[in-house]
């Protein structure tokens, strides 16, 4: 055979590689609404940087006659290439073959990606779209799974891990998308759970669709497995696109500089009119939000899940920062198991790839009822509490409204070693709220009065005179200084450029133990 043939042989080769499992089954995946491996990553990645890795291996399975069968690429595509210029690796289930079935060849070349990465230092993206174990293969497909969880574990905190959902994803499939950093889903189209719905009906006796049991809605509202709910794939290719923009390749490195016109001298004169003067009048954070950062850009995440706290990324004087901030838009902005769970993760995220975090503080407290209690409020609650306290990342907190009790604490206080604690004149910091801590501290004078009513209004006015304002806490140094609204922006800014080369030592420890 001559050069020629042999090069023609190869060409022939690549174009029933890129075919997977034929166009039969191609336009089957068009006519669920999704498409293939290949044209996902095309859309993904930056024209012409795709390198692809282990195009022709083929599975080497022997059991019930599925040896009769091989497709090269054995239902998944590998490789790495870029997006915005920046290098990240990839893998894309491919449903045409086999279901997009896991064998032990598949899982062999998505172990190759992810070690890769880890050496290079560069984020992984997965894209799921697949049957779960291919049973012919038994043992090996499990132990395929198992090899992956492992890189999983390992490598979180050193390289971004990110899962796209864009098909079935269920047994034990569910969990390496569940260790990664980030999930994002299409409605309609993809589902996860650890058993499906015929599963289910027999041992509980529950009727349920795919949809119901673990749709897009269901755990971006519900469960909170996942992080990003997106309309359709070609919105949630976008979406992971636009997330890199905002987080390093590694875990050494920081996140990249954005070009930024907006001044980081603004003034933010619309934050006065956005928070009520009647402390008890809600509004919502996200107005806030947009008003301090560049370009009143912010890419939130979780937008679904426990609303009562908001969290997402946004850039401040061109430099990536991630937001965490009370809602009292919704249960007036009281932390609550979901909202520490949430908080926490994104924190602890944060603190892993060198993301400063500024909070936005306005929390009367923890929600109080049996519910709660039941659900375990002290753990949860002190997960956030653990996350804020351990990450080493610059820390800035604004306080722009209530911060009472135990909640003040955990929201990036002083206390938790935050770098920068500011507050707004409309600052409340106390143990609880006027009219509650007069009632306990006041009960027998009230309740001896001519006129109750009155003497506890009287009483509430001079406790939120003594308390209800940062003063206090500004003499005692538990805030460095108190601000203006409109000066907000431009404050924050500046401490973010005092601790661009912040170092902090914590004592030597294989790991923390954190309260799960």
């Amino acid at each position: 055979m001559s050069i020629e043939e042999k090069i023609l042989n190869l060409k022939n080769r690549r174009e029933e590689a890129r075919l997977g499992g034929g166009e039969k089954k191609i336009q089957s995946q068009h006519a669920k609404g999704k498409q293939t491996a290949r044209e996902r990553l095309e859309k993904l990645l930056d024209p012409g940087s795709f390198e692809e890795f282990d195009m022709f291996v083929e599975h080497r399975c022997t059991n019930f006659g599925i040896d009769e069968t091989h497709i090269p690429g054995d239902g998944v595509v590998t490789g790495y290439g870029t997006i915005d210029g920046r290098k990240v690796f990839v893998f894309s289930h491919d449903f045409t073959v086999f279901g997009g079935s896991l064998s032990k060849t598949f899982a062999d070349k998505v172990l190759k990606v992810m070690d890769m990465a880890a050496k290079v230092g560069a984020p992984v993206i997965g894209i799921n779209d697949s049957g779960g174990a291919r049973i012919q293969e038994g043992v090996d497909s499990l132990a395929g799974y198992g090899d992956i969880f492992l890189r999983n574990v390992v490598y979180s905190g050193v390289v971004p891990q990110i899962s796209a959902i864009m098909g079935p994803c269920a047994g034990g499939a569910v969990y390496s998308p569940a260790i990664t950093d980030f999930v994002f889903m299409v409605k309609d189209t993809s589902y996860m759970f650890v058993t499906g719905p015929k599963v289910v009906k027999t041992v509980t006796n529950e009727d349920v669709t795919v949809e119901a049991l673990g749709g897009c809605f269901v755990h971006n509202s519900k469960s909170g497995v996942s992080h990003f709910a997106c309309e359709s794939e070609d919105e949630l290719i976008e979406g992971i696109r636009k997330l890199i923009e905002f987080i390093p390749q590694n875990n050494k490195e920081l996140p990249p500089d954005m070009p930024n016109d907006d001044p980081s001298e603004r003034e933010c004169g619309r934050l006065s009119e956005i928070i009520p003067d009647n402390p008890n009048v809600p509004y919502d954070i996200k107005e806030i939000i947009r008003e301090i950062v560049d370009n009143g850009e912010f890419l939130e995440v979780q937008a679904l899940y426990a609303s009562n706290i908001v969290v997402g990324f946004a850039h401040m004087g061109g430099k990536s920062v991630g937001v965490v901030a009370n809602q009292p838009k919704h249960l007036a902005g009281v932390l609550d198991i979901n909202a520490s769970i949430k908080g926490a993760r994104f924190v602890r995220f944060c603190d892993c790839f060198n993301i400063p975090i500024v909070t936005l503080e306005d929390v009367p407290g923890f929600l109080p009822g049996t519910i709660q209690e039941h659900g375990g409020i002290i753990k949860h609650g002190a997960k956030l509490l653990y996350a804020y306290a351990e990450a080493t990342v610059p820390k800035i907190t604004v306080i722009l409204r209530k911060a009472y009790g135990g909640a003040y604490d955990v929201m990036g206080s002083k206390h938790l070693a935050a770098d920068i604690n500011y507050a707004l004149p409309s600052a409340e910091i106390a143990v609880m709220g006027p009219k509650g801590a007069v009632e306990i501290i006041f009960n027998k004078e009230i309740s001896e009065a001519a006129d109750p009513a009155a003497k506890a209004i009287e009483l509430e006015e001079e406790y939120r005179r003594k308390f209800a304002n940062p003063f206090v806490a500004a003499q005692k140094g538990y805030i460095d200084d108190i601000i203006e609204p409109k000066n907000t922006r431009y404050r924050v800014i500046r401490a973010l450029e005092l601790l661009q080369d912040k170092k902090d030592i914590r004592p030597s420890k294989k790991h923390g133990n954190i309260p799960l």
